[in-house]
């Protein structure tokens, strides 16, 4: 399963600690950013991967975070 989510993160350090702290809720997920997309999107891919949870996580750490349909 693939959840794609649009952000606001801009940078490449920014993008690297969403992804380690991610990657410690979804310890077997691929995760990555796309910063040249104009939506700068997240994309999560594992099993059970629960989109209010990353959605949560990403605003926690003062981001805008939203699933892309």
């Amino acid at each position: 399963m693939v959840e794609v989510f649009k952000t606001n993160v801009q940078k490449q350090t920014e993008a690297k600690k969403i992804i380690n702290l991610l990657g410690r809720y979804f310890p077997n997920s691929k995760i990555n950013f796309d910063l040249d997309d104009c939506d700068k999107v997240l994309r999560v891919e594992g099993r059970n991967i629960a989109v209010e949870k990353v959605v949560e996580l990403v605003e926690k750490n003062g981001f805008n975070c939203a699933e892309l349909e």
